[in-house]
């Protein structure tokens, strides 16, 4: 504990070092919309959640090498890799498992039918605009999987030019470019990307078929965005395809994924506006030399209505339905299985003077299981111009997966169970929200989770059953500041999240951690920055205990002619040696090179 704490104080006072002196206070912008929280437009500040939004802004400022080392230093988010960028990843929002996080791109699910999850991993950062994480249950809105919360993320429209070169460290080497056209309100364009990456060893002796070579990565992704006006109405389309090759000891796993969204919303009278959004996604997952073969499809229809009342409030009433299939091959055994569901949900928000309330009821009919009905309940007070004072409470649920159900198991073991039951939860939040001037806030957030009927391989022969709880308490801090050309973003969490029977702390889930970032901006445009973080010590399988860690990582930029601008990063300044999963091995001192231009 005390060596955490030192490597946290050495962490924030080198950062502090290089940001320089603080220049008259320049003020932020308002906070923008957001469409996840509600499932329509809300202005952040108004939204009675633990929101936080990053901007394509953000995410050049950040540096950050993927989506995952940006979505790690986030409140409320862990994350667990097994060796270097592209190797499996998992997140865990406040404490929940890594299957309770429902994952959208531009409004279209992507959690897989087969895991219930998503790699993180394979979604190119260059081919992202803007990302939503909403913090807490979320399943009055979205149906299953939003237990500990929803990540939204909105690939990048390539109709504005964009070029990104990078280079760095294990062999690091990356290209991203888009190009396109707008017209009257009419656009198209298309991005194309590529990074590949020699790597180092995944796993140590100590994981089992150590092999010490290294473990390479090889990700080619492509989009396409198109859309144009039809009278009042948007029609919209969308696509992403990544194509990835993640090595392993013992061979490869070839990673498809594909995306696609047909959105079309506007007015339909002064009062009600609507958008409705057809999506399809698959993932095929190959793996040669266990002769191995997953694979899911998920078609679905949204459609949102959203009717002003006047001063009755604001009425969100929404439809879904959906078709999933999925598959498993292993040369010996599978299964292919597809289900359908629909669901049916209304919110309502209100405000008088200084109280808000929000309500929300959904209900899930699914083929496999009898069905689920979800609620939520919201209120906030705007105490002061500066100071808000937020309540909620929420249900939430997971449906089971294909591979929990249906998945033929090894000699008879470890099979999956037809008549499994979704998981439910129950959530409660507390929250502050303080901004005593347009350049700083605080926000501070008490949470409160039970989940009851787990699934886990824990029946006769290891066969799928509803058996565990889980009870998860914590407190969430997050900090801006932006004055002159001085930036500071910090979050902290305390948590404990636990197996509400056994009292065991949950796997990999540090009850501590905190990230700090302080940049300056000179009046040249150029940047340099500090970023720290320390966790404490988490368990892992086995009895495993993985110690707890600092780590500090350097930034800078400079502006060049002709709008590019050149980064350098410096990561794991100190050269720790630390451990996300155990047996598998984390970058040493590195860096990385990059090279961006914006068209204006």
């Amino acid at each position: 504990m005390i060596n955490l704490h030192r490597k946290t104080a050495l962490a924030a006072a080198i950062c502090f070092s290089l940001s320089g002196t603080a220049q008259a206070e320049r003020v932020k912008a308002l906070g923008p919309v957001v469409v996840t929280a509600n499932r329509s437009e809300v202005a952040v500040e108004e939204v009675l959640a633990s929101v936080t939004v990053l901007t394509r802004a953000d995410i050049e400022q950040s540096q950050a090498p993927d989506l995952v080392d940006l979505l790690s230093r986030q409140a409320g988010i862990d994350v667990a890799r097994t060796g270097g960028p592209g190797q499996a990843s998992t997140l865990f929002m406040r404490g929940t498992n890594s299957n309770h996080t429902l994952v959208l791109v531009d409004g279209v699910r992507v959690n897989t039918a087969t895991q219930g999850l998503i790699d993180f991993a394979h979604l190119p950062l260059a081919q992202i605009e803007r990302i939503e994480i909403v913090r807490g249950p979320r399943a009055a809105l979205w149906g299953s999987d939003a237990i500990g919360g929803v990540i939204h993320i909105f690939t990048r429209d390539p109709s504005k030019a964009f070029f990104e070169a990078r280079a760095g460290s294990y062999g690091r080497a990356g290209l991203s470019a888009g190009l396109g056209a707008s017209r009257n309100g009419s656009s198209l364009g298309v991005a194309v990307g590529g990074e590949d990456m020699r790597g180092f060893s995944a796993t140590n002796d100590s994981a089992y078929g150590f092999d010490p070579d290294n473990d390479g990565y090889r990700n080619r992704n492509l989009s396409l965005h198109a859309q144009t006006m039809l009278g009042t109405q948007k029609l919209s389309f969308s696509g992403l395809v990544t194509d990835a090759d993640v090595e392993f000891d013992q061979g490869d796993t070839a990673a498809l994924n594909r995306v696609f969204g047909l959105s079309l919303g506007g007015p339909l009278s002064e009062r009600w506006t609507h958008s409705l959004v057809l999506g399809h996604t698959s993932e095929d997952l190959d793996t040669p030399v266990y002769l191995s073969r997953f694979g899911s499809e998920r078609d679905s229809l949204d459609w949102i209505n959203t009717i002003a009342m006047d001063t009755a409030g604001t009425l969100d009433v929404g439809l879904n339905w959906s078709r999933e299939s999925g598959y498993s091959d292993d040369g010996f055994a599978g299964f292919e299985q597809s289900r359908r569901g629909a669901a049916l949900f209304a919110s309502w928000r209100g405000r008088w003077a200084a109280q808000t309330i929000e309500l929300s009821l959904r209900r899930d009919d699914n083929e496999q299981f009898e069905g689920a009905t979800t609620g939520s309940f919201a209120w906030g007070w705007q105490a002061s111009d500066s100071l808000r004072l937020r309540a909620s409470w929420g249900q939430g649920f997971r449906a089971p997966n294909f591979n929990e159900l249906y998945y033929p198991g090894f000699f008879g073991l470890f099979e999956g169970n037809p008549n499994l039951q979704p998981e439910r939860s129950n959530s409660s939040e507390l929250g502050l929200d303080w901004q005593p001037s347009p350049a700083q806030k605080l926000g501070v957030s008490l949470y409160r989770t039970r989940i009851g009927d787990l699934i886990a391989f824990e029946g006769t022969d290891y066969q799928a059953i509803n058996v565990n709880r889980a009870a998860i308490d914590g407190i969430e801090l997050d900090y801006h500041l932006l004055h002159g050309g001085l930036s500071i973003d910090g979050n902290a969490t305390w948590q404990n999240a636990t197996d509400a029977d056994s009292g065991e702390r949950l796997l990999r889930r540090p009850d501590r951690k905190v990230n700090l970032s302080v940049g300056y901006r000179f009046d040249n445009q150029a940047t340099v920055a500090c970023e720290a973080s320390a966790f404490s010590s988490r368990p892992d399988f086995g009895g495993a205990s993985l110690a707890g860690y600092g780590r500090v990582d350097l930034l800078a930029s400079a502006p060049l002619a002709g709008g590019w601008t050149f980064e350098a990063r410096l990561e794991n300044l100190a050269d720790r040696d630390y451990v996300l999963v155990d047996g598998y091995n984390t970058p040493g001192r590195s860096g990385v090179f990059s090279l961006r231009w914006n068209a204006d």
